[in-house]
């Protein structure tokens, strides 16, 4: 199925927001990590099927405008409860990687009547502590030959590798972004651990095994944090289940939401 792209204005058009979507029924809205879009595209097309999938792109990612004061979750969460609420959707489910796991869960907390459920795909966003099992590895501080093996089960046939200068360019302005937003303190917020104990919707842990930037310990541990989820090892997949293992990771979330 095609994915459409739009627009829309947000905060008294002072945020010019972009998104894709695909489908209609139920909303899966798709929260992208510091991969960009493009990791969550696959998951959306797939789940687009039976669903409504809406993907959108957290400013400053793909060349897209990022307000000079728009530099934390916080913001991008404010910004995805607006978006919910200026497309009228309902019952949504928040589908979140890596970072997006982390405004998925922050959302969650605002209480928004319109949310049914949230799944956070290899996590981030609580502080666990400095021990190897449980600390996040900034894939950026080791050596470049280094980097896809800890983000991926198989490197050889799923790592992505800007093919021009151009795609380069780009993917160093989507570190930047990212690191504006989750920078420091690194990819969490010291007090999120606690707070996941008001949890208020139904949630799903889904964790590659293979993830060695967010390893299944701390997976664990943030869903034991989370009242009523459940947390579902994915063999064969490191930080990116949901392309390594797409069928797997669609089986979990359709299981998930039917028992909503």
């Amino acid at each position: 199925m095609a994915i459409a792209r739009h627009t829309v204005d947000l905060f008294a058009d002072t945020l010019h927001l972009s998104f894709a979507e695909a489908g209609a029924g139920r909303c899966f809205l798709l929260l992208h990590g510091g991969a960009g879009p493009a990791s969550m595209y696959g998951l959306a097309e797939s789940l687009s099927a039976n669903a409504r999938a809406v993907v959108p792109i957290h400013p400053g990612f793909n060349g897209t405008p990022r307000p000079e004061r728009f530099g934390r979750i916080d913001d991008l969460v404010l910004a995805y409860l607006s978006l919910i609420e200026r497309l009228d959707l309902r019952d949504v489910v928040l589908v979140g990687n890596s970072v997006g796991g982390w405004i998925a869960a922050e959302m969650a907390l605002r209480l928004s009547p319109r949310l049914a459920g949230a799944v956070l795909i290899n996590s981030v966003g609580i502080d666990a502590g400095t021990t190897p099992e449980l600390s996040i590895v900034d894939p950026t501080a080791v050596p470049p030959a280094e980097r896809a093996p800890l983000a991926f089960h198989n490197p050889e046939k799923f790592a992505f590798a800007a093919s021009t200068p151009e795609a380069a360019a780009a993917m160093l302005d989507n570190q930047k972004a990212l690191r504006a937003y989750a920078g420091e303190p690194f990819m969490h917020e010291p007090t999120l651990l606690s707070r996941l104990a008001k949890m208020p919707i139904p949630t799903l842990v889904i964790w590659g095994e293979s993830d060695r930037i967010v390893r299944p310990d701390y997976g664990r541990l943030l869903a034991s944090s989370i009242p009523h989820s459940r947390y579902a090892p994915v063999a064969a997949a490191g930080h990116f289940p949901q392309i390594e293992q797409l069928e797997e990771v669609e089986r979990l979330i359709s299981d998930f939401v039917g028992r909503l």
